[in-house]
Order: structure tokens, then sequence, then C-alpha cells
């Protein structure tokens, strides 16, 4: 029986990844990459670059508009209500769920809880809430909890601690290291799947630490993916020259220079208003001569007449307000620099049944920059100090690595995240 193994990173570069795998950090990298012989690229991520987004298209091989996922946050149709969408909400199959796709073990993949049945075993990844319901079958409990094992890091402790927060994302990548061991040896299984997201965690806090070799967690930063790094070459050396292995991150990271207020230049240039002042501002207070507004990141929409309870702009005007959207933020500069790459209109970026639900326009950032679009804190005068957050997303550098016989012919020529399950599917034809 021939097994796909997927590996999965969640946020790390391709340059991180090849840079750390030259300096010696990852050596099992290193080898995988000279084995690969050019099966090892950039690929592209989601528009928005969001693990929610990304991981829903590596694991249905569908763009959001095909699986309705375009954030951690949406809109309930017809309304300005914010909701979390979750596994129950994606509008596509998981690869693992698809007629006659085999016995499969999924552990901590973003985005798939609350955990549901299917051929195999299932543990969720972020944002999973509770073990009993991130884990399928239920039986598998009592084990997990008996290796300790940890749905995510306590991010909040990197608020106060980074030390904390170091102690808590070992354990954490320890955790998921000893789940996935016993599940392999659990059964017999064709495709099993792995994401580690310690590595998100630590970009989000600790980025400067990679780019600072005299930083005080220069060594941890290194040593983290240097423990990721023997797991991987464990996983690696139980597969033969039959097996697929995929190994690959969701989006890139680079240093976070500085944070854009998307809500805030709305609410400046006259296209946002509130009702009134309320304590909490959100979404429920938007006035009826709101012309746009944002969601996280970047995801500008429409205040349309038929969308939206207070909807303001007429059909026929979408077209004069897009363009003057277009206009504001592809001039938007900070200190003289351009903030925005690219202004992606929704009919340019994404296809499919829930084209509908999509935001208007998303806005990619250029390099060092990262959108912000939380109400309270942006029509609020925005903290000159930034958080504690010194890495962020990017767009265009997730990388994907695949070993197989069959490599060259299986790479498509400039991937992105929605390609890997069609990568997939065309080994198992060969």
């Amino acid at each position: 029986m021939r097994r796909a193994v997927i590996i999965g990173l969640d946020g790390m570069p391709y340059r991180l990844i090849a840079d750390l795998a030259g300096q010696g950090v990852m050596p099992n990298m290193r080898a995988l990459i000279a084995e690969a012989e050019g099966a090892f690229t950039p690929m592209e991520s989601t528009i928005p670059e969001v693990s929610s987004v990304a991981w829903s298209s590596i694991i249905t091989g569908k763009n959001p508009g095909e699986h309705g996922i375009f954030g951690f946050t949406d809109l309930r149709p017809g309304t300005y209500e914010l909701f979390f969408p979750n596994f129950n909400d994606l509008g596509a199959r998981p690869f693992w769920e698809r007629p006659g796709s085999g016995r499969a073990a999924i552990i901590n993949i973003p985005s798939t809880y609350p955990a549901r049945a299917m051929n195999g075993v299932l543990i969720a990844g972020f944002v999973a809430l509770e073990l009993e319901r991130a884990v399928y079958p239920p039986t598998l409990v009592p084990e997990l909890e008996r290796l300790g094992y940890r749905l995510d890091v306590d991010s909040a402790k990197g608020h106060r601690s980074i030390e904390l927060f170091l102690e808590d994302l070992e354990r954490t990548l320890e955790s998921h290291i000893a789940a996935a061991r016993w599940l392999w040896e659990e059964g017999a299984w064709e495709t099993f799947m792995l994401a580690f997201t310690t590595t998100d965690r630590l970009a989000h806090f600790l980025w400067e630490a990679y780019e600072d070799e005299q930083h005080q967690y220069h060594s941890a930063f290194l040593g983290h993916l240097h423990k990721i790094d023997r797991a991987i070459g464990e996983l690696a050396d139980r597969l033969d020259e039959r097996d697929l292995l995929v190994v690959l991150s969701d989006h890139g990271f680079e240093r976070l220079e500085e944070e854009v207020y998307v809500n805030l230049i709305l609410k400046e240039e006259g296209l946002l208003e509130l009702e009134e002042a309320p304590s909490a501002p959100d979404l429920e207070a938007i006035s009826p001569k709101t012309r746009a507004f944002a969601l996280d990141p970047a995801r500008i929409y429409l205040n349309l007449k038929g969308r939206f309870p207070r909807g303001s702009i007429e059909p026929e005007d979408r077209e004069k307000v897009l363009a003057e959207l277009i206009a504001l933020f592809s001039e938007l500069r900070r200190a003289g620099r351009r903030a925005v790459r690219r202004v992606c209109r929704k009919e340019e970026i994404y296809r499919g049944p829930w084209l509908d639900r999509a935001p208007d326009l998303v806005l990619l950032p250029e390099r060092g920059f990262a959108f912000r679009a939380r109400l309270k804190l942006e029509l609020e005068a925005p903290s000159e100090e930034r958080g504690p957050f010194t890495g962020k997303h990017t767009q265009e550098d997730a990388f994907l690595l695949v070993r197989c016989e069959e490599a060259d012919e299986l790479m498509p020529s400039r991937p992105t995240v929605a390609d890997v399950v069609g990568l997939i599917d065309r080994w198992q034809r060969l």
C-alpha cells in the first residue's frame, strides 16, 4: 500500500526554510531539499493570507469562493453580526471525506473544529476549544489526555512573559509530536497529515529573534525549528520510494514594521460613520451614511442596499464607489512608503458559489505593513506603542516540497495552496 504523508509548518516562509536548512539548523529539511531535486519552491497563499482561509484551501483544493471561508470572522448573511466560522461552515469537502479517499490520520489542522465522523482519526487544530469535541473517534480522548495533549499554545502568556510563552510553546510541540507518534503506530492508514502550528505563534512573537543573531531568544527560535526538523526526519525515514511526502506551509512571514488601521482610514475619509459612540463600537452601530467598512485583516465591504440592513449604496453606484476605494488605497502611504501592494476586487481573486458572500475588496500589504480592522481599536486614537508581535503574515512566500519518484511531473509551475489536493490526486492515479 502506497502512503501519502503531508506535514505542515504553519506560517514558515520559503526563505526561512532555505536559510535554516543551509545553516544546518534543519538538517533533515536540507536532505529532503537535496532529494527533491528541484521540487522545493515558493508557494502562494490565499487572499487574505490568514490560516483559516489558507488551510481550508489546502484541504479542499478550492479557492475561498468555492469553500466559503474568507477569514477568522465573517458576517451572517443580511446582517452586521459577526461570527467565527468553523468546520461545519466549510462549503467544500476536505480530501479525506471524499468517496473512496481511504483511511486517514489528520492531526492539528486549523479550522477542522468541531471534529466530525470520518474514515480514520481526526484531532482538530486551531481554533479548537474543547478536547472532547476536537477528537474523532472520541475513544481517543483518554490516551491523548494521558499524553498531555495540548490543543494550542496559550498565546496570552506571550503578552506577559516570553519565558512563560516559550515554556508553553515547547510543551505544546512535544504533545503534538507524541500524539503523531502514537497515531502513526495505531492502525493502517493511507494518508497521514500533521500540522505544526507552534511555528506561527513563535514567528508572531519572536520574528525579530530569528533575524537578529544577538537577540536574547535567537537560540530558542532556532532550537524550536530544530526540534520540528527532527520530527520531520523521523516521519520521512519511515517512508519508502513508493510513498509521497509533502512538506508545506500555509503562508509566509516577515518582520512587522507598522500597523495600518483600515476602518480609521475609512472614517477619516468620510466613508464610515457610526450612529452612536458606544463604549465598545461594533458593526451593529453602522450608520446608513456608511459607504464601506472593513473586517480583519483588510477585507472591505460596500454598504450595499439589499445586502446589509442599513445599506446606503445603490447597486448601480457600486462601480463608482469601488473605483474611489481602489484609488484611495492604491495611493496610501506611510512615511513616504506605499502601504498597499495590491487592491484586489473579489471577482479577480475568487470564483464559485460563495462569491456573493465575499468581501468586495481585499488589500494586500507592502513589505513590513500589517492591516488591522477592529472597530474598537481603530475608531479611537490608535496607540503609538506597538504590541508584542514582531512578525506578520505574507501571501507570496509559503513553501512546498514534494518527495516521490514522480515529483518532477507532479509539481505545478507556480503552485498555490489550492493546488495541493490536485497534486495528491495526480500522484494517486500514477
